[in-house]
């Protein structure tokens, strides 16, 4: 009878969010020959949209399921750091992209170079990072996180398709527009149950946090940590630089607000937010150490499933659902720019249909994720493992927006070997040689990136012809 009502709660606010997304969506004409309108909601929506949709899209079952999974109070870094990287993009990097009219992030790199070439192979980046790390890695979590809640006898993978396939529908028919308002329906819902959560589980051990290591309540991590204190003054801001100012999963949702002024207002909102973030994504985490041990990435939904009540538990995994999907469409949309403007426009057909060709590549990246949920269901440390494979294209593409932006005159061809240089210096660190922590290995991918990148510049191919300036289109 309890799982009667649990899910008839889940599939019932599920359906309402949806119908609610439908009916704000319906009456809107979109031009399918408009990338900006496909994939930028038209360029019309409010801060609250914004920050609620960003939100969203990276609080996701691979946040909440794989930092609480970690069970160690050394996970909130990567929460109060991004605070850090909300900031730089409000202040400095929004302005620009909107000086320049960017649909995607990679647009500013053609228009500093007028060279397509650059602009194709950050996205081509992006887009792998996307097929084989991030869509897989939140189709897994959230399907974990289903499975050990509701105890289900179905497999991981099955889950994951039912995602996927709804996911590829809220990207394909509904663009930007209809993800970011079920984004905000949702982000409500997982802000006010995740709190709840967080407060029935300390509730369930007393308040009382005493039995669990000291080295899991601490914020100064030693050298064996996940996050030893010396990489938060090396490779942690940049990190947040990269993901927050320059990915365009993210960033997409500040680009389609109605001004300037109207994404920083929902960016600071957002900083605001993840302050607010590490109750949510950490305490549940210590709580399952306490009651359960070291159980890993099943933590949270075992936790969730013994402390709530049988009608809220539905309506949480409604919305621990809606964040899955966010996430995972999300990114669909994303590849979906990045391939559409940046490579089929500039190369093959530059009035194609962007919904067609959105939809096709909707639909290759969502076979291959769905090809690799089995590969990522044998991590120790979900978390861990997706911001190390991050550094892959992380740090060479925020190399060649450090050179496009801070230096003059950097040549476009330095800035194509150095994206391949970078790329290659970080996999020997990750699957070779590994002498430091991940995250000083990305700090120094980066420096050694950008040095090789200025060195190739003035001593092979000398400097750019242009003025060093960025050429509007």
């Amino acid at each position: 009878m309890e799982q009667t009502i649990q899910l008839v709660i889940f599939f019932g606010l599920t359906a309402m969010v949806g119908l609610i997304t439908y009916l704000k969506c319906r009456k809107v004409t979109r031009d399918c020959s408009d990338s900006k309108d496909y994939f930028l909601a038209g360029g019309g929506l409010s801060w609250v949209v914004v920050a609620g949709s960003l939100m969203m899209t990276n609080i996701s079952a691979e946040q909440i399921v794989g930092m609480n999974g970690a069970q160690t109070l050394l996970v909130a870094w990567w929460e109060i750091a991004a605070a850090v990287g909300l900031i730089i993009l409000a202040k400095w990097l929004i302005p620009i992209y909107y000086k320049y009219n960017c649909t995607t992030t990679t647009e500013l790199l053609e228009r500093k170079y007028q060279d397509k070439g650059i602009r194709a192979m950050v996205s081509v980046l992006f887009m792998l990072g996307y097929a084989f790390i991030l869509l897989p890695v939140v189709l897994y979590t959230g399907s974990l996180f289903m499975k050990s809640m509701f105890g289900l006898s179905i497999s991981v993978t099955l889950l994951a398709t039912i995602f996927a396939v709804v996911g590829a529908i809220y990207a394909i028919f509904g663009g930007l527009r209809a993800i970011a308002i079920s984004d905000s329906l949702n982000g409500i819902g997982l802000l006010l149950m995740g709190i709840v959560v967080s407060y029935l589980a300390l509730n369930a051990v007393h308040w009382d946090l005493s039995g669990i290591p000291i080295e899991r309540l601490t914020l100064v991590g030693d050298s064996q940590s996940d996050i030893p204190w010396h990489t938060l003054l090396t490779g942690m801001i940049f990190i947040q630089i990269f993901y927050w100012g320059t990915n365009m999963v993210i960033t997409q949702r500040a680009l389609a607000a109605k001004s300037v002024k109207e994404a920083q207002k929902g960016l600071y909102a957002a900083v605001v937010m993840k302050l607010i973030i590490p109750i949510i994504v950490v305490l549940p985490g210590l709580v399952a150490y306490k009651l359960y041990g070291d159980v890993g990435d099943v933590a949270y939904g075992k936790l969730v499933g013994d402390i709530l009540p049988s009608w809220m538990s539905g309506a949480f995994a409604a919305v621990m659902a809606g964040a899955v999907l966010s996430s995972f469409n999300s990114c669909l949309n994303s590849a979906a720019a990045l391939y559409t403007c940046d490579i089929h426009q500039n190369y093959v057909n530059p009035n194609a249909d962007v919904r067609k060709i959105g939809t096709r590549v909707a639909l290759v990246f969502t076979l291959i994720s769905l090809c690799l949920v089995p590969v990522f269901a044998q991590s120790a440390s979900i978390i861990s493992l997706l911001q190390q494979l991050n550094g892959l294209y992380s740090m060479p593409v925020l190399a060649a927006f450090i050179c496009a932006l801070v230096f003059k005159d950097v040549n476009a061809k330095a800035i194509k070997i150095g994206l391949v240089f970078g790329v290659l210096m970080y996999a020997i660190f990750t699957f070779v040689w590994s002498p430091l922590h991940f995250i000083h290995m990305m700090a120094i991918t980066l420096a050694a990136t950008i040095l090789v990148t200025l060195a190739l510049s003035k001593y092979v191919f000398g400097p750019q012809s242009l003025s060093g300036q960025l050429v509007s289109g």
